[in-house]
């Protein structure tokens, strides 16, 4: 054969520079930063040395992911050689040798090994292998020693059919690539190893670097390892941000006391209009430091050093250079808190008006935006295909499709139920279970079924999707889901945790077919008090999957007296019950206006919001999985008391109820914030007979001062309790197709009662509480994403609506705006009062509450108001809804 792991004659793209057919065979270096380039479909052939993925391996997770894909994808012939291991080509590192050059030595030995190996196999042709690397000193040996070697930049520009590939080249060097005008800007970076030693004897701080959305020269740093405190360091002015971007992890240097400033209360963009003039820069900078309230004065710091970069490839447009010709452009991200980014590119006139994926490269000193590359063009802003794009990516929501690797762990079809598969499983298919969920669903996780049985009790399970059946521990199809950690709903796409034949199919408890469960039953009397509790993997056989409506209307109906119905009745009996407990012991109901769209079946665009109208058959479920999960967690928490996997809320600080409290006193009613039992009640209570809706309002700002809930691992936490639920325990158990908190919850029960075994990381609490924080970290971006799909859906319905003229009512009042709700469309949006030539408006404390008056009308929290609802699209990258004030005049 052609050699190790090479199938055939490589027929790559056309390069003036090695006209035959050829390998390439890359550096280390090379491939950390030109992954892009190896990316391209163009670039084919290639082999990866086992030097090269091992030092990759550790020097960057998220590009060794990338090159392993790259390798699996069999249409990009791209072949990892084991030289290490291949006695031809292993290398001994020589006394006074640094295992660097030890390494590249090893790479250039192995390049030798492969051509000679190539003549030896090819009579007819040449074969050559074409080193490729960056490295001056690396390819000038190779040279010496008769290898054939080219920079990245070299290799690309001889591909003459595609140009575009240039686009790609990361900038690398930073010699050559500096700005001809060469000013200093920026203080030097002091070098990793001294700032450690820095760090450790306290001269600096380390912390993560967190850029501000309105003011572009500022950010905070919040310090590593004060937990207690918190510790937030303000840094101000060009110089002292010294290059870090968001997210960053950065060391500071405090600054003496008498320099400290106080968090600006202007809102600064940068328009970078002309970038290399930094006397408009320091003008900004004057404007910064004199809208400062001397009573707020906070530590405040400058960067010295970036420890760990945190730069992903970033979403945004094209701000075309104004010179005609030019290839050099800036680039804003659609991130606020992210610099703009200088980057070279031919295709500007291709790219105007379409959002693009630019990664940075580097950032020098005298540059006043750092160096990056094009990576790839999404598509037309403002299509409704980009824009989700753009928010998945935005929101870091892992959406490509699975791999081939993760798809092979599924069960093969034809499926169906094995004796292997009954082994710890009870037979419950006589059972008349059903599911009831929102129409068109397809990942069904639960079903529910109730019976009468002996002395007049009753049966209640609640039988969830079996997924840990499919998903073993620690292969590719486990690894992907844990790293999603949770299917993503947008307005109209569903990004799923795991493969769609699991989530659709195999796992979702459809009606009339055979389906692997993990039931919860418990034997209860007529008051809903639990008399007995267990836990069985089962199998199930759903008699019907309905929607909340079709359930209603069963439980409504005057004639009909099923099994299913009856089961439906109980459960609806019983829920009432568990419900009023629930809410008698503190638990908290907050509604939320949520919006639905309809969508349009041609076009797909939205026609019409709609608020979400709760049945009680809504209600009837949820009670079920409340008390599935608490159930759940006694009993994984029992067993494994230091490694159960268990979701808290903890309490708000009360200052975080002082807007609520205050904004109800205004109206002169009372809410009391000392427990949950007396907030609900007090929620309770507050109604006002003149003003219905007012009740709705407080509780949504109820909401507004809510802590997130989070998961945790029980051996690492003490504090169990969550709030909004009120119980001392609680966890997720329900949702394994959709969550992957789930399935861990599933493997813990699983082993507790023996119907499955057990692996090393399940305990191992420090595994479990990376485990959490990956879980935390994706739940949030899932929510924030889902809100900006609604956001953006919000838009495309007012574009096509002109002026819209709503109700409204007053949420927040601020120093320039008021926040107002609608209700007609559960929307949220702030109405400005800003304009030139008018009398600012003035924020006044009347008994602590805010209020606002802009000329002569005085505006408060919870006044009803007429507003106009507008589509801006004026920024064509930040289209808004743009609100004004119409009732009363002002």
């Amino acid at each position: 054969g052609p050699g190790p792991g090479l199938e055939a004659r490589p027929s790559g793209a056309a390069s003036s520079l090695c006209p035959g057919p050829h390998y390439l065979l890359p550096d280390t270096n090379l491939l950390l930063h030109q992954i892009d380039i190896l990316e391209d479909p163009v670039i084919k052939n290639v082999i990866v040395l086992q030097t090269v993925l091992q030092e990759v391996r550790n020097r960057s997770a998220p590009v060794y992911k990338r090159i392993r894909d790259v390798i699996q994808n069999p249409e990009k012939h791209f072949y990892s050689f084991t030289n290490e291991h291949h006695r031809e080509t292993y290398v001994e590192q020589n006394r006074g040798e640094t295992s660097n050059d030890r390494n590249d030595r090893a790479i250039r030995v192995a390049v030798k090994w492969y051509n000679d190996h190539l003549k030896k196999i090819e009579d007819e042709e040449n074969i050559q292998v074409i080193f490729l690397t960056n490295d001056k000193i690396n390819k000038e040996k190779a040279l010496e020693e008769g290898i054939t070697a080219y920079t990245c930049e070299e290799y690309v520009k001889s591909l003459v059919a595609n140009p575009d590939l240039l686009d790609r080249l990361a900038c690398v060097s930073d010699e050559g690539k500096e700005i001809e005008s060469g000013k200093i800007i920026f203080p030097e970076h002091i070098p990793l190893s001294k700032l450690q030693q820095g760090i450790k004897s306290g001269i600096y701080l380390q912390g993560t670097y967190r850029a501000s959305r309105d003011n572009y020269l500022e950010a905070t740093v919040w310090v590593h390892g004060d937990a207690e405190e918190n510790r937030e360091i303000i840094i101000q002015g060009l110089k002292h941000l010294n290059r870090a971007v968001h997210e960053d992890i950065v060391a500071v240097e405090l600054l003496a006391k008498d320099e400290w400033v106080a968090p600006s209360s202007v809102v600064l963009q940068d328009d970078g209009q002309n970038e290399d003039d930094i006397e408009k820069e320091e003008e900004k900078e004057n404007i910064l430091k004199n809208s400062v309230n001397k009573d707020m004065l906070r530590p405040t710091g400058k960067v010295v050093g970036i420890i760990k970069r945190n730069w992903r490839p970033f979403c945004g447009m094209l701000s075309r250079s104004q010179i005609k010709e030019a290839r050099r452009h800036l680039f804003t991200p659609a991130d606020r808190r992210i610099p703009r980014i200088r980057i070279e590119t031919r295709q500007a006139d291709t790219l105007e008006g379409q959002r693009i994926i630019v990664a940075i490269d580097g950032w020098p000193r005298n540059s006043r935006y750092p160096n990056g590359h094009f990576v790839k063009n999404l598509g037309s802003a403002g299509d409704k295909e980009t824009e989700t794009e753009v928010l998945l990516l935005e929101h870091d929501v892992p959406h490509q499709p699975f791999s081939q690797n993760v798809l092979s762990f599924l069960p093969k079809m034809p499926w169906s139920i094995t004796e292997q598969d009954m082994k710890y499983r009870e037979d419950l298919r006589h059972l008349c279970v059903c599911s009831v969920d929102p129409p068109g669903c397809t990942d069904i996780d639960d079903a529910l079924h109730c019976r009468e049985v002996e002395n007049g009790n009753i049966e209640v399970g609640v039988h969830i999707a079996d997924v840990s059946h499919f998903i073993r521990p620690g292969n590719a199809l486990d690894e992907e889901s844990a790293k999603r950690g949770t299917t993503v709903y947008l307005c109209e796409k569903r990004i799923d945790m795991v493969p769609e034949l699991l989530s659709s199919n195999l796992c979702s408890l459809r009606s009339n077919v055979d389906r692997l469960a993990f039931s919860c039953i418990w034997v209860m009397n007529h008051n809903a008090e639990i008399l007995n509790t267990r836990f069985t993997k089962s199998i199930i056989n759903s008699k019907a999957s309905l929607t909340y409506a079709e359930a209603q209307m069963r439980i409504d109906s005057a004639t009909m007296n099923d099994d299913i119905t009856t089961s439906l009745r109980g459960l609806n009996k019983l829920a009432k019950i568990l419900k009023k407990k629930r809410i008698d012991n503190g638990a908290l109901t907050l509604s939320s206006p949520e919006v639905r769209f309809h969508m349009d079946s041609e076009t797909h665009d939205p026609i019409d919001l709609q608020t979400k109208e709760l049945k009680e058959t809504n209600s009837m479920v949820e009670e079920f999985m409340l008390l599935a999960n608490v159930s759940v967690a006694q009993k994984i928490y029992n067993e494994f008391p230091e490694f159960a996997l268990l979701r808290k809320h903890p309490a708000p600080p009360p200052s975080n109820y002082d807007i609520l409290v205050k904004a109800a006193k205004s109206k002169n009613l009372e809410i009391k914030t000392d427990s949950a039992k007396a907030l609900a009640e007090s929620l309770d209570e507050a109604e006002s007979p003149t003003f219905p809706y007012l009740n709705t309002l407080l509780r949504i700002l109820t909401t507004r001062c809510m802590m997130q809930a989070v998961y945790f691992c029980s051996g690492m936490d003490n504090d169990f309790n969550h709030y909004g639920l009120a119980s001392p325990i609680y966890t997720h158990f329900t949702s394994p197709i959709r969550r992957y908190a789930d399935i861990i919850v599933h493997r813990l029960l699983a082993v507790a009662i023996g119907a499955d075994s057990t692996y090393p990381e399940l305990l191992d609490k420090h595994k479990l509480a990376d485990v959490c924080k990956n879980l935390n970290y994706r739940h949030k971006m899932a929510q924030y994403a889902q809100r900006a799909s609604v956001a953006f859906h919000t838009q495309l319905f007012f574009k096509s609506k002109g002026v819209v003229n709503e109700d409204a009512y007053i949420l927040f009042v601020r120093k320039n705006a008021v926040v107002v709700l609608i209700p007609k469309y559960g929307l949220e949006g702030t109405v400005f009062f800003e304009e030139k030539g008018k009398p600012t408006p003035r924020l006044d404390y009347n008994n602590e509450v805010p209020s606002l008056t802009v000329e002569d009308t005085t505006l408060h929290v919870f006044d009803k108001v007429k507003v106009n609802i507008m589509l801006d699209a004026s920024n064509i990258q930040h289209q808004k809804i743009r609100m004004v004030l119409v009732e009363p005049k002002v």
